[in-house]
């Protein structure tokens, strides 16, 4: 659920696709990398507009402008945002493959809420938006083409499109955060 672990998944896909020539594991990469690009975002936006408290905190009722950073949940959005990602390029005709990466979505934002780390509506607002934010960067970016070859395209080293590497980029001291494009010709 965290970022990095999130991110990592992606780097692997990635680097997977790349040595191997896989298509869709590149793709899958690059797709997972720009969902959870976007999760953050969105989180930071959020947290920063919604302050909400975490259900730790003394007497914490879950109001809204309190000045915590509960809502919504990091961990779930960018858990879904990367299982809904996997799930399209690789469950359409592996159920299991659906069934495994959001059940394991499912635990990360379970455990969220029973760790009290959240309350339910964080973890729930969270899935919710990381299930939509995959499914709109798979539905936008998808390369329809390896649908048709029936699973893992064999490439050339070269790519057919140009294709941004997108990858977030914050300092904790400058407290600044920003997105670095790279594109591979």
């Amino acid at each position: 659920g965290s970022l990095y672990a999130t991110g990592g998944i992606a780097a692997v896909f990635y680097l997977f696709g790349r040595g191997e020539h896989d298509a869709r594991a590149r793709e899958t990469g690059l797709l997972g990398a720009e969902a959870l690009v976007d999760s953050a975002i969105v989180v930071q936006v959020l947290k920063t507009a919604s302050r909400r408290q975490r259900p730790p905190t003394d007497h914490a009722s879950g109001e809204f402008f309190s000045g915590g950073s509960s809502f919504p949940s990091g961990h779930a959005i960018s858990a879904w945002a990367l299982a809904t990602v996997v799930a399209k390029e690789y469950g359409r005709h592996r159920p299991l493959v659906q069934v495994g990466v959001y059940g394991l979505a499912t635990a990360v934002s379970i455990s969220r809420f029973t760790g009290r780390n959240h309350f339910l509506s964080d973890v729930l607002v969270g899935s919710a938006l990381g299930y939509g934010i995959g499914r709109y960067v798979y539905r936008r970016n998808h390369d329809t083409s390896l649908d048709a070859s029936g699973g893992a395209k064999k490439t050339s080293g070269a790519r057919s499109k140009l294709l941004p590497l997108v990858a977030p980029r914050f300092s904790r001291a400058e407290r600044t955060y920003g997105l670095a494009l790279a594109w591979d010709f």
